[in-house]
């Protein structure tokens, strides 16, 4: 048996998706689940039993297929039961599998139960195993399927769940109406953070290594995209995506906020403000009809200007602070009376380039959702020491100083290393194209907008961290080493929409 951390939903979906990005299927996963599930049932039942499998139309009735079709191998009697409608089956390994039990007519016993007038065609058995609805179900039951799970629920003899027991919210142990009650529930990888309050219904825990790969988890993947993406709703509204303000520019630097600015608007921000220096705010301007400016009085950020700030501080759902802003000592002083307002407003900042390094002065630890994203250098000016030792030696260290400062840290680099002092992730997507100055404004582009959609700090930076390295990886394969900060930014969709795309880039890698 696996280690007892509970973990998500989300972090599930993460993990599989991280799986096949690293080359193991998803229908590999499924047949190891499966296979698991029939270990388990022929453990408690004698071969020649009767088991009758009820699944559902999505993968967790893929898992159940899957263990129907080895119990009919081991010589037992095997019933299987589709609850739903054949049209109804999305899931390209779930379609495979119902073929396949479908083709078995000699040892297999298939029906179909299209609604709940046929669910009384559930025969009596030994064994039952519900594979009717998987981690994903939120929703009160509906027929059939809520009609199948009452008259499991009255018949005698072994009741073994797959994965969750049908009617269980697996995050939060919440009752969906009825539910599934198991004597034992087999899940896989790891158990579900809602089976601690819904064991009356789990039964017997019995939790199933199904072949997640260790580095699913250690490194981000497009499963870390694809769990950081907010769904748009044909009712959605202005600023329900975000309203990102951007902090930075000054008298010498006018890319690095517009590119941050530009970053977010790829990713679906909604509204972006860039608060700069009067005359530098004129100049992003004009780089783009896209950008919304806020003029500070001066030609730096300096105490004055924060009252300005404030009003565009309230109607924020993130901040970016640092791109560009200089290294005057009265922008020091703006920075940290900023800090102290973001502290009162709690809104949710990623820290960058001189922001950072204005912050290195006083930091102290923070009760608001940061974001550091230092390189090497940063690092050291933030903690006092440089980031030496094997990966995973730099890892521990960034994972203490996270903690120290209640902080997640982005350490740029090689391979980037994310922490929020309780968990530790690896990014290997970029290239050395990215060498070039204005990439690490792209990326707190897409951590911030991330931040404004409402994800968590740790979240948005894993994903931030692989959606701007994989960027930049498509613009180096179709451009070479030549690429500029908006070659980046104008593949940034591309990466959301598709993060698997990435997968031949590193296939290609690991075969050279």
């Amino acid at each position: 048996m696996l280690s007892e951390e509970y973990i998500s939903v989300s972090e599930m979906r993460r993990l599989e998706y991280n799986s096949e990005y690293l080359g193991v299927s998803r229908l590999q996963l499924m047949e190891n689940a499966g296979r698991g599930v029939a270990e388990e049932v022929s453990k408690r039942a004698e071969r020649g039993s009767s088991v009758a499998v009820l699944c559902g139309t999505g993968g967790n009735g893929g898992d159940g297929m899957v263990a129907a079709r080895f119990l009919a191998s081991w010589g037992f009697d095997v019933s299987v039961y589709l609850v739903g409608r054949e049209e109804a089956i999305r899931s390209e390994e779930t379609r495979r599998n119902w073929v396949a039990v479908k083709l078995m007519d000699s040892s297999l016993k298939v029906r179909v139960l299209k609604d709940s007038s046929n669910v009384a065609e559930v025969a009596e058995a030994d064994v039952y195993v519900d594979a009717m609805l998987g981690i994903g179900a939120k929703s009160v039951l509906r027929p059939p399927i809520l009609q199948a799970v009452r008259r499991l629920n009255e018949l005698e003899g072994l009741k073994l769940a797959v994965d969750v027991p049908t009617g269980i919210d697996a995050d939060t142990g919440e009752v969906l109406g009825e539910a599934f009650r198991a004597d034992v529930t087999v899940t896989f990888h790891k158990p579900k953070t809602g089976m601690k309050e819904a064991s009356e219904y789990v039964g017997e825990l019995v939790v199933k290594d199904i072949g997640i790969p260790p580095e699913a988890e250690a490194y981000v993947g497009p499963g870390d995209v694809i769990v950081a993406r907010k769904p748009r709703r044909p009712t959605s509204h202005k600023g329900e995506f975000g309203r990102l303000l951007i902090v930075g520019g000054s008298e010498t630097y006018t890319g690095a906020p517009a590119l941050v600015a530009l970053a977010a608007l790829r990713c679906g921000v909604d509204l972006v403000y860039v608060a700069a220096p009067e005359r530098t705010a004129y100049t992003i301007a004009s780089m783009s009809p896209n950008l919304i400016t806020v003029k500070l009085e001066g030609a730096h950020l300096t105490p004055r200007g924060v009252a300005t700030l404030e009003p565009y501080l309230r109607k924020a759902t993130a901040v970016v602070l640092g791109p560009g802003l200089g290294l005057h000592r009265d922008t020091f002083e703006a920075v940290k009376e900023l800090v102290d307002l973001f502290n009162e407003h709690k809104v949710p900042v990623v820290m960058d380039a001189d922001g950072l390094k204005a912050f290195a002065e006083f930091k102290s630890h923070v009760e608001l959702p940061l974001v550091l994203t230092p390189h090497a250098g940063e690092y050291r000016m933030l903690t006092g020491h440089s980031p030496e030792g094997s990966l995973q030696e730099v890892g521990e260290d960034v994972r203490e100083e996270a903690d120290k400062l209640g902080a997640t840290i982005l350490l740029k680099g090689h391979v980037d290393i994310i922490s929020d002092g309780r968990r530790v992730r690896y990014n290997r997507t970029g290239n050395p194209g990215m060498t070039i100055g204005g990439t690490g404004d792209t990326l707190s582009g897409i951590v911030g907008a991330l931040m404004a959609h409402g994800f968590a700090p740790f979240t948005s930076a894993c994903a931030g961290a692989f959606i701007n390295g994989a960027a930049g990886d498509l613009a180096v394969e179709e451009l070479g080493y030549h690429i500029v900060p908006t070659d980046i930014i104008d593949r940034i969709p591309k990466v959301m929409d598709n993060p698997m795309e990435h997968k031949r880039i590193i296939e290609r890698r690991a075969t050279r």
